[in-house]
């Protein structure tokens, strides 16, 4: 029996389309994106998370003198996690 080894290759999410007007979605990572609104100001991370049940979006904000994110919420609508990085 031989084992296969290696790792699979990432997995280039396309860019969620926003209905909202004022943000928008710039790529840091092949499934996390800047959310950025009309002055320039980055509000957050938006993270593409595969479910069984489907694709979920996770709003996040980085924590700078960690170097984490912290989880601000999770949720089945990119529209959504853009409103929760918002308020």
């Amino acid at each position: 029996m031989t084992a296969l080894t290696g790792t699979l290759p990432p997995v280039l999410w396309d860019t969620p389309a926003l209905r909202t007007q004022h943000e928008h979605l710039e790529r840091a990572a092949d499934h996390l994106w800047r959310v950025v609104d009309d002055h320039g100001t980055i509000r957050g991370h938006l993270r593409v998370v595969a479910d069984p049940l489907g694709i979920r979006y996770r709003a996040e904000r980085l924590q700078l003198t960690s170097g984490r994110f912290l989880l601000v919420g999770e949720f089945w609508d990119a529209d959504d996690a853009v409103a929760a990085l918002r308020h």
